[in-house]
């Protein structure tokens, strides 16, 4: 168990983490349940209350039994980065505040795993995804919203979550949007006009008032839109087209961003226009690209 002490600590690590750097809210969750299982596991391990003194004396051997207990657990490589990271960067914060050395905790490494390549959707198929979306829904307007926001996810390379914070603010779409992106980074992103169109066609046919402040995107209820809603009519829809599972809503951002390297787009342009804070990110798609000329090549060239 946490003590009072260890608990608070953590809220204000999480308050931080919210204020200073702009994490999502999911993140900021995800950060505190993984944060709480590694107190929770601490309290159990040193056999005591995870209070803020016995945080402060975490050793290599403390950090190798929660790492096992994890990998134990079924958690994969990938998963346990993740909470290390979150550990890491919890612990850090702490140790400025209390004043203990956290290299122990900060010398584990995380575990290696292979990072998975982007599986977009050819052009045709992304278009077949955008008309299909709009069949899911005896309601014309709420046909409209699911055109609109699936072609704003393949035809802006918006985030989902990008998509869906949008407000009434935002009408009429014009030639450029403004994004507030992961971090509360803002960059801007020209709108085609099938994306206008697509928008401008639910907003005429929406049963609820789009003011400037509000959610964009409704609900059947008229609050705003669940991302879940979203990937059930996608998971639907790639259903009725016999598409694969990798063809998610967020398939549809990866296939924007492949469309645009295919047609010449340089790394630089789409790294700003996907809003990634890294090149290697964007870099992913050259991989995507290579891997398919491989699997062409081999499937064509006679076997020696």
């Amino acid at each position: 168990m946490m003590t009072p002490a260890a608990r608070d600590a953590l809220q204000g690590w999480l308050d931080t983490s919210r204020a200073l750097k702009g994490h999502a809210e999911n993140t900021i969750e995800a950060y505190g349940r993984d944060v709480t299982e590694f107190l929770t596991f601490m309290s159990l391990h040193l056999g005591g209350e995870a209070g803020l003194a016995a945080l402060g004396r975490i050793t290599v051997t403390d950090m190798r039994a929660w790492m096992s207990q994890m990998r134990s657990g079924d958690v994969g490589p990938r998963s346990l980065a993740r909470k290390l990271s979150a550990v890491k960067s919890f612990i850090r914060w702490l140790a400025e505040r209390e004043g203990f050395d956290p290299t122990a905790v900060l010398s584990m490494r995380a575990p290696k795993f292979t990072r998975k390549l982007p599986r977009p959707l050819s052009a045709d198929h992304a278009r077949d995804v955008i008309e299909t979306v709009g069949q899911q829904s005896d309601a014309p307007w709420i046909s409209a919203r699911d055109m609109a926001v699936i072609t704003l996810l393949y035809g802006c390379g918006l985030r989902i979550s990008e998509a869906l914070s949008l407000t009434g603010e935002s009408l009429p779409l014009g030639d450029m949007l403004r994004i507030r992106g992961k971090g509360g980074k803002e960059r801007l992103v020209p709108v085609i006009a099938a994306a206008r169109a697509a928008v401008a066609q639910y907003a005429q046919l929406c049963p609820y008032p789009l003011d400037a402040q509000e959610a964009l995107f409704r609900g059947a209820r008229g609050g705003p839109l669940s991302p879940r809603i979203v990937q059930k009519v996608v998971q639907q829809t790639r259903m009725q087209l016999g598409l694969p599972a990798s063809a998610t809503p967020h398939a549809m951002r990866h296939s924007f961003a492949t469309h645009l390297l295919n047609a010449g787009g340089d790394l630089r342009t789409i790294q700003e226009l996907l809003g990634h804070a890294s090149l290697s990110t964007t870099q992913a798609y050259t991989a995507v690209d290579t891997a398919r000329l491989l699997e062409v090549y081999r499937a064509a060239h006679p076997k020696a």
